[in-house]
């Protein structure tokens, strides 16, 4: 798995999602290339944001019990996976914000650094290693943008 920490590294996801345009169309699945851009970022606005309500404490438990592993592992995802209900963007939004507002939780991640994710919080899955949260964000972001050919 790459290191998200890596300014190289968030350079050249930076220069994938450079590449995509307003009609990008998706290898599979049934998002557009706008809905992707915000899907990706709701993982980001989970780890620096309060926008997103806790689950309740049982949802938190099979959560972390039947969920955790296979988002914060090296295993990439499948394609046409369930989506959590949170990261679900129904309706069309603007490719242009989304884009740059994706690249600024990029670069916030990287500026932040490793030592900022070590032991943080996560709402879903609680405490979390540096490397968890290096899993969860290049892994997810990486399926997608394949998704969609970059």
């Amino acid at each position: 798995m790459k290191d998200i920490y890596d300014p190289k590294v968030t350079d050249e996801l930076i220069e994938r999602i450079n590449q995509l345009k307003p009609d990008t169309p998706a290898l599979w699945g049934k998002m557009s290339v706008d809905q992707m851009l915000a899907h990706c970022s709701v993982a980001y606005e989970m780890a620096f944001t309060n926008i997103h309500p806790k689950p309740n404490p049982l949802m938190r438990f099979l959560l972390k019990a039947f969920v955790k592993k296979g988002v914060v592992n090296e295993v990439p995802y499948k394609k046409n996976l369930r989506t959590a209900p949170v990261f679900i963007i129904s309706d069309h939004k603007n490719f242009e914000e989304e884009k740059a507002r994706l690249i600024k939780y990029l670069d916030h991640t990287v500026v932040l650094g490793r030592d900022h994710f070590e032991g943080k919080e996560s709402l879903s899955f609680g405490k979390m290693t540096s490397l968890e949260w290096n899993n969860l964000f290049y892994k997810h972001l990486d399926h997608h943008l394949n998704q969609f050919g970059v």
